[in-house]
């Protein structure tokens, strides 16, 4: 396939960025989207040009750091995947494809496609913890009774990567799927209950305070996260925070 790509350049955090145009030949469809950019800055470094600078890791869905918008879709097309899981035969030969940073206040561009997702990283480090017995004497997990139903809810919402599609997609740059995800892992479990009303206080105090917008019920988080997180872990985040208010 021959593509053009239209991808946001941008120094630094200080600089002023824009959209830039590259040409890239002979791109294989069974590529990955990464392995696609990895050709353009093989191509850009011999032609003496500076590398589009984007953010990875495991390359294999798990730790979320590939996020990139890809013509106007959190890690593109394709459903249920990372960007670094999205193949280019969900694109054709003679395509244009728009590249950008995921956009929100709270994740401001440190370069190019590169964004500081730290700001989800002090949710979870405002309440994200349980208290553990170190007496001696601690229980064994398995030896707390949990329900299945709880547990599988419980690990339906830890697999959320925090890699900041729900922001990215949300209108209002939300990150109440992602807190609700956090939220709900702990408190479906008995675990998680010692601290459940200081942790859902503090992590959205802490998810306001780093300027993320409230949710209006749109959907749109849930349809592109990569994980298939669910809008139930809102609600239950809502029902949480009005248990402990009270």
């Amino acid at each position: 396939m021959n593509l053009t790509l239209k991808i946001w350049r941008q120094k630094d955090a200080q600089s002023k960025g824009k959209m830039e145009t590259y040409k890239v030949n002979d791109i294989s469809e069974h590529m990955s989207f990464l392995e696609m950019m990895d050709v353009l800055n093989e191509q850009l470094i011999a032609a003496g040009d500076e590398p589009v600078a984007f953010d990875h890791d495991c390359r294999e869905g798990i730790c979320g750091m590939c996020s990139m918008y890809i013509n106007g879709e959190a890690h593109g097309p394709d459903r249920g995947v990372t960007t670094c899981q999205l193949h280019m035969r969900m694109f054709k030969d003679g395509d244009t494809i728009t590249i950008e940073p995921f956009r929100a206040a709270a994740f401001p561009v440190i370069k190019d496609l590169i964004v500081d997702r730290t700001s989800f990283e002090r949710i979870q480090q405002a309440g994200g913890y349980i208290s553990v017995n170190t007496s001696g004497n601690t229980q064994d997990a398995n030896a707390i009774p949990i329900s299945k139903h709880a547990a599988d809810e419980a690990m339906d919402a830890a697999t959320c990567i925090g890699c900041g599609a729900c922001v990215a997609t949300c209108k209002n740059s939300s990150a109440m799927l992602f807190v609700g995800a956090k939220v709900s892992q702990y408190a479906l479990l008995p675990q998680g209950q010692v601290e459940a009303a200081d942790r859902v206080k503090n992590m959205v105090a802490q998810m306001d305070l780093e300027g993320f917008g409230n949710c209006t019920n749109t959907g749109a988080c849930e349809i592109e996260c990569p994980k298939g997180i669910s809008l139930d872990n809102i609600a239950r985040m809502n029902r949480e925070l009005i248990k402990a208010s009270l």
